[in-house]
């Protein structure tokens, strides 16, 4: 195991910026963005097509002993929308075919969520069983959209050797350990999630007893964590729609490692996906509102480093 960067979070320094700072943390792996949510501003896919831009692109990250865990092209490619749909989907394309060139295994997506007929202009997240037409909205969704869609893009990924990791999240049809295995049931093996343990917190699912349910489905892991507000939750419930830099009144908010759980959930978190097999990168993403991206990803990286050395198998450790 060992701590990787989304370099989202940098978004505002270049990549010979970022490498340094990152130098500097002892980090070393990297998660690169390349469009949809939140953008691409250190892997560009116009690489594509120009093959000395890739090979300079790959040396830099040679020379300086970066290696590449994911690439992340989170996005809405079963938008009602055409266009919006199209757009998200062909980043995705692009998103697998760099991937395949960079020989990064894994490309991490959004699910999407679509509307609730031909002609809706939105997606609808349905979030309960009932009235009955929620129920009709989902099957819907499921047998028209979502399965159709994600049978053909987990072929084309297998096809150029790349898997996919859908990142759980709500607003999407896949939010949760079930519908994340309901679509691999339909997808197949080659679609697996992107492990952010911050969505399960708020959701009220235990992040570690998920890992146990979703085994070897975990292909990538964010290092996220999420402060539960017990003040604000009796008001709100989950489902809190204020914006996230509304913290005094939230119900809960995204936190940097160590902010929302401390090191012993941390380790057991890091335990348990060895336990099942998990022994790849924890990419550190940073959404704490109450901490500058500098401030939050030193803090993430040397809080975690000193989890993996307490936790590396067969390696004593004494505080």
């Amino acid at each position: 195991m060992k701590v990787g960067v989304f370099t989202a979070l940098l978004a505002n320094l270049s990549l010979d910026q970022v490498i340094e700072k990152l130098k500097k943390l002892g980090v070393n792996t990297v998660e690169l963005g390349t469009g949809n949510y939140p953008g691409g501003p250190h892997c560009k896919l116009d690489m594509l097509g120009n093959r000395a831009a890739l090979r300079e692109f790959k040396q830099k990250l040679d020379d300086n002993g970066i290696a590449i865990s994911a690439l992340s092209c989170h996005g809405e490619p079963l938008h009602p929308d055409p266009a919006a749909a199209r757009a998200s989907q062909e980043v995705s394309r692009k998103t697998i075919l760099l991937a395949e060139k960079l020989g990064v295994p894994v490309v991490v997506d959004f699910s999407g969520c679509p509307g609730d007929n031909e002609k809706a202009k939105f997606p609808n997240w349905v979030t309960c069983a009932w009235p009955p037409h929620f129920q009709q909205i989902l099957s819907w969704q499921w047998e028209k959209k979502v399965a159709p869609y994600w049978i053909k893009r987990a072929q084309f990924a297998a096809d150029h050797g790349v898997k996919i990791a859908i990142e759980m999240h709500p607003g999407f049809v896949v939010y949760s350990p079930e519908t994340m295995l309901k679509l691999r049931s339909i997808a197949g093996p080659n679609v697996g999630c992107n492990y952010d343990p911050s969505h399960m917190f708020w959701q009220g699912i235990d992040p570690i007893a998920a890992i146990r349910l979703l085994g070897d489905a975990i292909f990538h892991v964010h290092a996220k964590d999420t402060q539960i507000y017990a003040r604000n939750l009796p008001l709100t419930g989950v489902l809190d729609t204020k914006a996230y830099t509304d913290e005094r009144n939230r119900a809960w908010i995204f936190r940097t490692c160590g902010y929302g759980h401390g090191a012993e959930w941390w380790g057991e978190f890091i335990s348990t996906l060895r336990m099942y097999g998990y022994d790849y990168v924890l990419s550190v993403e940073h959404e704490d509102s109450l901490m500058s991206a500098e401030e939050g990803l030193g803090k993430a990286v040397r809080f975690l480093n000193d989890i993996i050395i307490r936790e590396k198998p067969g390696v004593a450790y004494w505080a």
